[in-house]
């Protein structure tokens, strides 16, 4: 059996549709999962566990994982900001839990209303109660704003590694980077997974790029130069987070798998239908924009899965 050289984590589900105002049926967030792990998309993040108040658009979270888990081969993720929604996920049957924990005190306070320092208590907290009821399920803790923050401008880079390193002392199994306002640069985004590899090794978790400034494709390139293998993106780059000001746009999936497979980096993933799965997406969100250079450009005459054919 081969694998994947990287491993594309789909975030749309999650991130994308908490981001916009609409709230997509759940039947089409459905047929949309299902279109991409038809492409071949072997981790997705299909919900977060809030309360429905907060983010009506996660209200059916639950039923979302219960027909993710029919599909073979995929790895089922659910974001959790606390126990009771780890509790929740847990129920549901997910694969994988993700935290988020803030880099900027600021975001942590805007984002789930408490402090840097407690949140690695919720990490704590939430891996006691996975190793007493679930021990199989994956915990990832994504320090979020690890390049700057549109709330508090500078995040000390000590301060990143540090924090990341906290979660994994707290029992979180891995710790990514994400750039959640879209202030990173390919030179930062490579001297800090430097120095996350350099410190936790194995545990270095993904990178979660945005493209707000249009630097998102360059930041996932120089993370996989420092050897990152692990990578968020969401179809057609919808997303953002909802707690940081101008925080638009995550990494196109179509145009990071294209650049990959043209790499001759191989993704897993089908490009053709991943552009396909792009339909139930429009359906679900009539008058939505959706984004990407390569569905709007079409594949070159001379592209072959895994990478450019001499022609």
């Amino acid at each position: 059996m081969t694998f994947p050289a990287i491993l594309l984590s789909e975030v749309g589900p999650r991130d994308g549709l908490q981001s916009v105002k609409a709230t997509m049926p759940t039947a089409d967030k459905l047929r949309w999962i299902d279109a991409l792990h038809a492409a071949g998309v072997r981790e997705i993040e299909v919900a977060s566990f809030v309360p429905a108040h907060l983010l009506p658009q996660m209200a059916d979270a639950a039923e979302v994982v219960r027909h993710a888990r029919t599909l073979p081969g995929l790895t089922v993720m659910a974001l959790v900001p606390n126990r009771r929604g780890a509790e929740a996920a847990l129920a549901a049957g997910v694969h994988k839990l993700t935290m988020p924990v803030s880099a900027s005190a600021a975001h942590s306070l805007a984002n789930v209303r408490k402090t840097r320092e407690q949140m690695v208590e919720e990490v704590r907290a939430i891996a006691a109660l996975r190793r007493e009821i679930a021990p199989q399920v994956r915990l990832e803790a994504g320090i979020s704003t690890a390049f700057g923050c549109t709330l508090q401008g500078e995040v000390p880079e000590d301060e990143v590694i540090r924090l990341a390193a906290q979660c994994v002392a707290a029992g979180a199994d891995e710790s990514g980077l994400s750039d959640t306002v879209g202030y990173a640069n390919p030179a930062q985004v490579r001297r800090l997974f430097r120095r996350l590899l350099a410190e936790l090794g194995d545990k270095a978790g993904a990178a979660h790029m945005h493209n707000t400034r249009g630097l998102g494709l360059a930041n996932c390139l120089a993370a996989y130069e420092e050897g990152v293998r692990t990578f968020d993106a969401s179809l057609g780059g919808l997303g953002g987070c909802p707690y940081a000001p101008g925080a638009s746009g995550n990494v196109v999936t179509e145009d990071l798998v294209f650049m990959f497979e043209a790499m001759g980096v191989r993704t897993g993933i089908d490009l053709q239908r991943l552009i396909a799965a792009r339909a139930p997406l429009r359906a679900g969100l009539p008058g939505e924009p959706v984004y990407g250079m390569t569905p709007e450009a079409g594949l070159p005459r001379n592209f072959v899965q895994g990478g450019i054919a001499n022609v």
